[in-house]
């Protein structure tokens, strides 16, 4: 399996040292981001929470570590971290896979992503990117969307304070991204992608970035 080119030092700890709580993969990529900017090695600028989700909220990935073999593990949602470099590799940060961590964009893209076209249409990928200093600045979850119907935890939720911005400090069963939720029904913001075709051909942050929707700068 391929592993970060030489001379790639990671933006963060190594996987075991990370802040991690199972099913909070949006927490999770912003406490990845608080990492990079309180350590100031890599401009917070390359830096990109990848939101990964559709219509019907069932998106699949592979190389999952919640997954069984070969099977995909199917997701409402999925984010993940993506550092566009100034060298010749990008990196992804997935603190759920089962690749390398970080792990180069093209293994991460045919093993995890695979193509959309032998899936069925309501498992077509959309995908929207926001880059690492709004996402600091805009992000905020009070949780609720991980209780059920009684109020009860779904999922054990992480053991520090819900996260908060000054505008959003409370937002009843959303996660809320520069202004709206990526829990929208129709996935308002998300980029349809037909295929995933385009990841095994990207060369470089602008072929990237020529194809994911990116929040600009606030």
């Amino acid at each position: 399996m391929a592993r970060p080119e030489a001379g790639y030092e990671a933006a963060v700890p190594p996987r075991p040292a990370c802040t991690y709580t199972s099913c909070y993969c949006e927490e999770n990529v912003w406490k990845l981001c608080d990492y990079i900017r309180s350590q100031d090695r890599y401009p917070l600028e390359e830096f990109y929470a990848v939101f990964i989700s559709n219509d019907k909220r069932m998106i699949p990935l592979w190389k999952q570590k919640s997954g069984h073999g070969d099977e995909p593990v199917v997701w409402d949602y999925h984010v993940i971290l993506l550092h566009l470099c100034s060298g010749e590799q990008s990196f992804i940060y997935d603190l759920d896979t089962v690749l390398p961590f970080p792990c180069p964009f093209h293994v991460y893209s045919v093993e995890a992503f695979r193509l959309d076209d032998s899936l069925r249409p309501e498992f077509h990928r959309k995908i929207r990117m926001v880059r690492a200093d709004l996402y600091l600045k805009t992000f905020a979850s009070d949780r609720s969307h991980m209780k059920d119907a009684n109020g009860k935890w779904q999922k054990p939720p992480p053991p520090y304070p819900c996260i908060e911005t000054a505008a959003h400090r409370s937002h009843s069963g959303k996660a809320v991204l520069a202004g709206g939720s990526f829990h929208s029904a129709q996935c308002g913001g998300f980029a349809c992608m037909k295929c995933l075709k385009f990841l095994y051909q990207v060369r470089g942050p602008q072929d990237i970035l020529s194809h994911w929707q990116v929040l600009p700068k606030p």
